[in-house]
């Protein structure tokens, strides 16, 4: 148990930075408004992160300060308007570098194959 607690701790620690990344991920492919993201970002991260509306609102909030997201205002179909989020090119170019600088190193073959020799030994 003291195991599988001490993975819980990390893996919360891991998945708390990674909040921006799927935020940042999931504006980039589609605008969205935040009472939809909750879903849709456990949808895209295949599960590994589920997060609260508080967290996304904050998040969009502190993105929306420093210039990577912007928003509009759209008419809903059902109730009232929604505020959509949407990447600004300062928010495009910054998901590039961080998956060039902090995510493409794991696709590197002496990488994968070190994470394959810990997958496949006992423990």
């Amino acid at each position: 148990m003291e195991k599988e607690n001490l993975l819980l701790k990390w893996e919360a620690t891991y998945k708390k930075g990674l909040l921006s990344f799927w935020i940042l991920l999931l504006l980039h492919e589609r605008p969205s408004y935040p009472f939809e993201m909750g879903a849709l970002i456990e949808d895209i991260s295949q599960g590994t992160i589920s997060v609260d509306d508080n967290s996304i609102y904050r998040a969009l909030n502190r993105f929306q300060g420093f210039g990577i997201v912007d928003s509009e205002i759209k008419p809903s179909h059902q109730g009232p308007d929604r505020r959509y989020y949407h990447l600004t090119e300062k928010g495009r170019w910054l998901l590039k570098q961080f998956i060039e600088r902090n995510l493409r190193v794991f696709e590197m073959p002496e990488v994968a194959s070190r994470m394959e020799s810990v997958h496949s030994t006992d423990g």
